[in-house]
């Protein structure tokens, strides 16, 4: 679904192999002594992912008004995404380029809320959650710019960014229930850790 003229704030293609792309994910997840870190998150099993950007489109229609395809296809603005699908180097452009879904880490220190000028991103000291108000977004952009993970997104036709809130009215996100190859998993940090390495051990790569 389109969603206007939209921009990954520091989005790029990483290097190194996919194990080492999704564990790299863990890294914001480090210790925090002032917040909890949330007990379960969106991870993406980069081997599983083939591109299809079912999550885009059930994450668009979860954020819309109507919250049905059919309806939200007809809205003014048109309703935004706030998970994406990028390309992933998977030996440093030797190999062909694979997909991944990528949406907030909720890190445990949140840059983007120490860098936002008008107070529109506070991280939730119960649940670990970065919350972003669009409400009192002014369009700088200074988020997008300092995230690690490219993950804000610019509504540039808005003045306005977005991520992801993790479907707070949901048991499990919207992209993880659309998700056709389960490629999106919704588990502790330690639980996906746990899986990438009993994969790299079943399925070694040379």
């Amino acid at each position: 679904m389109g969603n206007g003229e939209w921009e990954m704030g520091n989005g790029r293609e990483g290097g190194g192999t996919l194990q080492q792309f999704a564990l790299g994910l863990l890294i914001s997840h480090s210790p925090s002594s002032n917040f909890p870190l949330p007990m379960k998150e969106v991870f993406c099993r980069i081997e599983r992912c083939v591109g299809c950007r079912s999550c885009e489109l059930a994450c668009a229609v979860e954020h819309s008004q109507s919250k049905e395809l059919g309806a939200a296809v007809q809205e003014e603005p048109r309703p935004a995404h706030r998970v994406s699908v990028l390309a992933v180097d998977e030996k440093g452009g030797k190999v062909r380029l694979r997909s991944v879904a990528l949406q907030c880490r909720q890190c445990a220190e949140p840059a983007c809320a120490a860098a936002c000028i008008a107070g529109g991103i506070v991280k939730d000291e119960e649940t670990g959650v970065v919350r972003f108000n669009p409400d009192r977004c002014v369009g700088c952009w200074s988020c997008t710019m300092v995230c690690p993970h490219g993950a804000i997104i610019r509504m540039t036709d808005r003045g306005l960014a977005v991520k992801c809130d993790r479907c707070p009215d949901r048991e499990v996100p919207a992209c993880v229930d659309a998700c056709p190859t389960r490629a999106l998993m919704f588990c502790t940090p330690e639980e996906f850790e746990a899986l990438c390495r009993e994969e790299e051990v079943s399925n070694p790569r040379k």
